[in-house]
């Protein structure tokens, strides 16, 4: 098991944020957690890289538990996060957005991962001097996969990588989170709102209501669930790819 989540608890104040939460990550597997706005989901990934304390419950990432490390140990233990909102810095050059995410990485190491990542995103090396604010939505989204990528991470933590891109610009990105994973072997925790994609792409499945895991199983089982498809679906079950 590479990434483990036991009975965590958030609170932000007196608000309880998750309540008992619980999943599972094996190695090279894509997992998905799926819900609405306000369910939880970013709470979750900012709890496992180390931005949020957890109140009981444990976290532990290749049999080591995360629970109280700084997020930048975390990161260099091999758990990259890429937030929701991309978080790249605009008026940094896509170059040194790339650079930021290799810090204090030997220079050899930071320009063979930068090869990989302009291997994986052309377009990124075409725009390599270009500053990142004036990207479009989608290779802003690319930036921030790349930046990711740069610290040859075991494991990624995706916030709604979706979000506020045009269905051609979805497409695209699905099929490069299917890339990392399946090609560089990077392990995939995607935490979206288009369930319909992301059911689609990943292997498992975990539905976050209100904090609590409701619902969890393979994907072509959630694909069918009468539940997902009336409150995720629109009411329909859809095939996978």
């Amino acid at each position: 098991m590479l990434l483990s989540v036991e009975r965590i608890s958030v609170y932000y104040g007196a608000v309880e944020a998750l309540r008992e939460v619980s999943l599972q990550v094996d190695e090279g597997q894509m997992v998905g957690v799926l819900g609405a706005n306000g369910a939880g989901k970013t709470t979750l990934l900012k709890a496992i890289s180390g931005l949020v304390p957890v109140k009981g419950g444990t976290i532990v990432f290749q049999g080591k538990e995360l629970t109280g490390i700084p997020p930048h140990e975390i990161a260099l233990m091999g758990v990259t996060h890429v937030p929701e909102g991309r978080g790249i810095f605009p008026t940094l050059t896509v170059e040194e957005n790339l650079n930021l995410g290799a810090y204090g990485r030997p220079k050899d190491e930071v320009a063979r991962a930068k090869e990989r990542v302009f291997a994986l995103f052309p377009v990124l090396q075409e725009r390599r001097r270009q500053l990142a604010g004036t990207l479009s939505g989608g290779e802003q989204q690319m930036l921030a996969l790349g930046r990711g990528l740069m610290r040859n991470p075991r494991v990624m933590l995706l916030d709604e990588p979706s979000l506020g891109l045009a269905p051609i610009l979805v497409e695209e990105v699905f099929k490069t989170i299917r890339g990392i994973n399946r090609e560089q072997g990077v392990t995939i925790l995607l935490v979206e709102q288009n369930a319909r994609k992301a059911l689609n792409l990943v292997e498992y499945g975990y539905v976050l209501e209100t904090g609590r895991i409701v619902i969890e199983g393979p994907a072509e089982e959630l694909r069918a669930d009468e539940r997902v498809r009336a409150a995720y679906l629109g009411g329909r079950a859809i095939r996978g790819r």
